[in-house]
């Protein structure tokens, strides 16, 4: 199959490295192996999906890293808000990496949400890329689809743009402010 030249990029195939944009790329876990390649790529933050910490591998002063470990089985708007708010304040510090084990069902779905929310793709064409890019065992993506299905994209921009940590107001984040400015003195 001729992959679309809009679709991210392969780069090294042992860790599911594909580029994105210009400043983002999406991969398996790396290891110590990968360093000199983010290095050449002069990645500055690698964002991890998963809970382990990337320290056990990555201990390059240069490269910033931060972890938003989510479950796929259960994401919501505020998980996609944390993840496209760091990539976008991470990017305009350099490139980017994000990862999870495989590459494939959490990175896959940030990868879809941030071609829908900031680059303006439609779903169907975000899904398209998530599901036959090559990035894995299509089988996990049953959760992320449906996410992606029921995700109100004006909704995400809005609170993205607004710098609100969920659509809901309702959302855990948001009723911890709520309790903030409504504590009795």
């Amino acid at each position: 199959m001729h992959r679309p030249a809009d679709w991210a990029q392969p780069i090294e195939k042992q860790y599911n490295l594909f580029q994105m944009s210009p400043t983002l790329y999406r991969s398996a876990l790396p290891d110590k192996g990968a360093v000199p390649l983010l290095e050449k790529l002069q990645v500055g933050t690698v964002i991890n999906f998963l809970p382990e910490a990337d320290s056990s591998w990555l201990s390059t002063p240069g490269i910033t890293q931060v972890q938003l470990p989510y479950r796929t089985n259960h994401v919501d708007d505020a998980d996609v808000l944390k993840a496209l708010r760091a990539i976008k304040s991470a990017e305009a510090k350099g490139p980017v990496l994000m990862h999870c084990k495989h590459g494939s069902d959490r990175t896959g779905l940030m990868a879809a949400m941030y071609r829908v929310v900031i680059q303006g793709w439609t779903k169907e064409e975000a899904l398209n890329e998530m599901t036959q890019g090559g990035f894995g065992d299509s089988t996990h993506f049953k959760d992320g689809i449906r996410y992606m299905m029921q995700a109100d994209v004006e909704k995400l921009r809005t609170a993205l743009a607004n710098g609100d940590c969920s659509t809901s107001p309702f959302a855990a984040c948001s009723m911890k402010s709520w309790f903030k400015s409504a504590h009795i003195e």
